[in-house]
C-alpha cells in the first residue's frame, strides 16, 4: 500500500499556551482517514483544570465558561489513544499538537508513539517556491473550506482536505517520497532512548549532555532544542568534537525558556557554575582585571573585579594584568598619548622617548595640559567603558515567546539571578521563588548579554520585588 493511503489521522489541538510541559488542551479534533478518503470525525473540549488566558480565549473563542462542565483529559484518554491507534499523526506544526497528546497521555500513565506527517513540513517540500506556509496560505492556495480557523475540528477538517487535494494534484510515488523525507526520524546513539526525538521541544532553550556517573560535559544553548541537540549526532561522522559527544554522553537534559535571552543568560549561568570539559570558551575563572581612569589627570589604576563593578570610569575587561597593560599601549601609541603619563614607562627627567620620536603629544613635558591628555584618554577607551547598573536595584526583564510562554529574568547589578513565570510569583514571597543568591564574582559573560540587550531597548523591564514603579 502507498504510505500517502495508509490510515491517518488529522489532529488539532487548543490549549491554554504553548508549552506541552505547562499549558494544557482545551479542545482536541481527529479526523480519520484511509485512501483519501473520510472515515470518522471526533471532537471534545477539554476542562483544563485552570484558566484561560484572556489573549488565548480571544484567538480560539474557547472561555472558561465552555470547559467548565467538559471532562478533564484523563476521562477522555481511552477514546484519544483507541482513535490514533495504528495510524499516522498529520498535523500542521506536528510537533506542538503531538507534543501536546503524547503528554497529557502520559500525564495519565499512557505511553505515546506514532510516525508523523507535519503539513507545514510537506508543504514546503511539495511547494518550496511558495513564501508561506502557515495554515492561512495553505487554505487560500488549494481552495479549502474552513468554517472557524482556531477552533479544533474545523482545522483537522482542513488539514483531511489537503490530504485528499495532494493526491489530487502529485503522483503516488512523488506523495510517498516527500512524505518519507518529511517523516523521516534521525538516528542516535544507541545507548540513548529513542524517545528523545519525541520529547525534544521545538523551543528555545538550554540543553545539557551528561555522561557516566552523572558528569556534565558539555552546555549549549538554542533556539529550537530539537533541531540543534540531534543535529550534534547528525554531524557526528564529521566534526571530532560531536563524535567525542556522541560516544560520552549517556543521559540529555534541558530547560525551555522564553527566548535567546533567557537561554544566553541560564548557559553562562550553568557553565561558570558547573565547568563542563566541553565549555572551555565559557568556563570563566581566574582574575579579571579593567582600567579605572579618574578625572584629574593622574594615571589610569589597574584594577582587579573581585565583586560587583567599582563606581566611577572604567574601561576594558582583561583575564591578565599584562593583557590589560598590552592593550593599553597598544591604544597609546595609535591616539599619541603619553606612555609615561600613563604609568606604563618608567618616570625621568625630559621628554619620553615616545616624544622623541613623535609617538607623544608632550603630556610629559607640559605641551599637551594633562586634562587634555586624559579627556583624550577617555575618547580613545570609550568603546571598552563598562557601564554602571543603571537601575537603584533588581529588576525583572520580562521575555515572551511566539508560543506564548512568558518569563521574567531577575536582573540585579549585571547578575543574573534566575527565571520566573509572572503568573506563579506572589509579591510578598517573590524574593524566594527559585533564584540565586547573587554572586561574589563579577561574570563578564553575563554583563556582555545584559549590556547588548539593554543597549538596544528597555522594553519589558519591570523592578523587583513587583512593585509600581522602578
Amino acid at each position: 500500500m502507498a504510505a500517502f493511503d495508509e490510515p491517518i489521522a488529522c489532529v488539532d489541538v487548543e490549549t491554554t499556551g504553548g508549552h506541552p510541559a505547562w499549558h494544557r488542551i482545551t479542545e482536541i479534533a481527529i479526523v480519520g482517514m484511509r485512501a483519501g478518503e473520510v472515515e470518522w470525525e471526533w471532537s471534545q473540549l477539554v476542562n483544563p483544570g485552570g484558566r484561560i488566558p484572556p489573549s488565548i480565549q480571544q484567538l480560539t473563542g474557547i472561555s472558561d465558561e465552555m470547559v467548565a462542565d467538559a471532562p478533564p483529559f484523563a476521562a477522555i484518554a481511552d477514546e484519544v489513544e483507541a482513535r490514533l491507534a495504528g495510524r499516522r499523526f498529520v498535523a500542521h506544526n506536528a510537533r506542538f499538537d503531538y507534543g501536546f497528546v503524547r503528554t497529557e497521555l502520559r500525564r495519565v500513565g499512557r505511553p505515546f508513539a506514532a510516525s508523523l506527517a507535519c503539513t507545514v513540513r510537506l508543504s514546503r517540500e511539495l511547494y518550496p517556491e511558495q513564501p508561506r506556509h502557515n495554515l492561512d496560505a495553505i487554505i487560500a492556495r488549494h481552495g479549502l473550506e474552513c468554517a472557524s480557523r482556531h477552533r479544533a475540528l474545523p482545522d483537522a477538517q482542513v488539514l483531511a482536505q489537503l490530504w485528499s487535494a495532494l493526491r489530487l494534484e502529485w503522483p503516488a510515488d512523488a506523495l510517498d517520497a516527500a512524505l518519507d523525507r518529511v517523516g523521516r526520524r534521525p538516528s542516535l546513539p544507541s545507548h540513548l532512548s529513542p524517545d528523545l526525538v519525541d520529547d525534544l521541544p521545538d523551543a528555545c532553550g538550554v540543553y545539557r549532555f551528561i555522561g557516566e556517573g552523572d558528569a556534565l560535559i558539555y552546555v549549549g544553548k538554542a533556539l529550537n532544542l530539537r533541531e540543534r541537540v540531534l543535529s550534534h549526532f547528525m554531524s557526528a561522522g564529521r566534526d571530532a568534537k560531536s563524535q567525542r559527544l556522541a560516544a560520552q554522553v549517556r543521559r540529555i537534559e534541558w530547560t525551555e525558556t522564553a527566548g535567546e535571552l533567557g537561554a544566553l543568560l541560564l548557559e553562562a549561568r550553568v557553565v561558570r557554575e558547573s565547568k563542563p570539559v566541553y565549555n572551555r570558551r565559557l568556563r570563566g575563572g581566574g582574575e579579571l582585571f579593567t582600567w579605572r581612569v579618574e578625572d584629574d589627570g593622574s594615571a589610569p589604576q589597574l584594577t582587579a573585579l573581585e565583586g560587583p563593578l567599582p563606581p566611577g570610569d572604567i574601561f576594558g575587561l582583561y583575564r591578565s594584568a599584562r593583557q590589560a597593560r598590552t592593550a593599553l599601549t597598544k591604544l597609546a601609541r595609535d591616539q599619541k598619548l603619553c606612555l609615561r603619563v600613563l604609568g606604563l614607562e618608567p618616570g625621568g627627567d625630559g621628554s619620553c622617548f615616545g616624544h622623541q620620536v613623535g609617538r607623544c603629544a608632550g603630556a610629559c613635558v607640559g605641551a599637551e595640559p594633562r586634562l587634555k591628555h586624559n579627556l583624550r584618554l577617555k575618547l580613545a577607551l570609550a568603546p571598552h567603558k563598562l557601564r554602571s547598573w543603571p537601575y537603584k536595584g533588581a529588576v525583572a526583564l520580562e521575555e515572551t515567546s511566539a508560543m506564548g510562554l512568558k518569563q521574567w529574568h531577575v536582573l540585579d547589578g549585571w547578575q543574573y539571578l534566575g527565571s520566573v513565570q509572572p503568573d506563579e510569583v506572589d509579591p510578598v514571597e517573590a524574593t524566594r521563588v527559585g533564584l540565586a543568591k547573587p554572586q561574589a564574582g563579577f561574570d563578564p559573560d553575563v554583563y556582555r548579554i545584559l549590556a547588548r540587550h539593554l543597549t538596544r531597548t528597555r522594553k519589558g523591564l519591570r523592578p523587583w520585588p513587583p512593585s509600581d514603579r522602578l
